[in-house]
């Protein structure tokens, strides 16, 4: 079965990036604890399909809550998806978007975007390390060669301070329809998200092994969980946006 096809070939990307970013994964996770342990933000920013990692990790149970998303409507789907496809390779966008969001030198921000081509990304980790930020990417490799659509000639690779590579094929789509020159399954959502959670959990244990308590959401749904939760909602409403 394909169905069968796509689990085993995710699961083969996944032990791929477990090997091969393990130390890249460290070191995001080391930095993002520094951010965390000196009560700074991780920010997170994609376009298109990639916000959907932004919101992934934000405002959810078993999520780290210092966790600021960098949500623009305009390149998201809901607004129009070919429009935000269109958005996205425009140049000069980017810094108006971040100057809606409180950020803090020293912070760290993940910048998402399976081919890190388009001027958006690019823009977005320059303007972030204007801003004092340090940039981790979330990219896959078979793209390093294709060209830039941004102006300066550079990559969101060739911006950020550290990349991890999420190994996605050219396309990303991961599944041979049989008699069909096309594939299906992406897989860039799913790795992305794997990705993400190995370096808040790293994170997370290096603040215990420092010390620190790490601040993260639990299920409102259980008891305890809404008043442990709006005590961080409380702490943190006026410095992350969407809360």
């Amino acid at each position: 079965m394909l169905a069968n096809e796509f689990v085993n070939k995710i699961i083969g990307h996944i032990r791929t990036v477990e090997s091969e970013e393990r130390e890249s994964i460290r070191q995001a996770a080391e930095w993002i604890a520094d951010s965390i342990a000196q009560d700074g933000l991780v920010h997170l920013f994609g376009c298109g399909h990639s916000h959907l990692l932004a919101e992934d990790f934000f405002y959810r149970a078993g999520g780290m809550v210092p966790v600021n998303p960098i949500l623009e409507t305009s390149v998201m789907l809901h607004e129009g998806a070919v429009k935000s496809s269109k958005i996205e390779r425009m140049a000069g966008y980017a810094e108006h978007i971040l100057d809606n969001y409180t950020v803090t030198p020293g912070e760290v921000i993940i910048v998402i975007s399976n081919s890190g081509i388009n001027s958006l990304p690019v823009e977005m980790a320059q303007a972030a390390k204007a801003k004092g930020l340090k940039v981790i990417a979330l990219c896959s490799s078979a793209y390093y060669g294709d060209e830039t659509r941004h102006p300066s000639g550079k990559r969101l690779r060739d911006i950020a301070d550290l990349v991890i590579d999420n190994h996605m094929p050219y396309g990303d789509a991961l599944v041979e329809i049989p008699s069909s020159s096309v594939k299906m399954a992406s897989g860039s959502t799913v790795i992305g998200s794997v990705i993400l959670n190995m370096v808040m959990t790293s994170a997370a244990e290096k603040l215990v092994e420092r010390g620190i308590e790490p601040p993260v959401y639990i299920s409102g749904n259980i008891p305890g969980g809404f008043e442990r939760n709006q005590a961080y909602i409380d702490k943190y409403r006026k410095r992350i946006k969407h809360l």
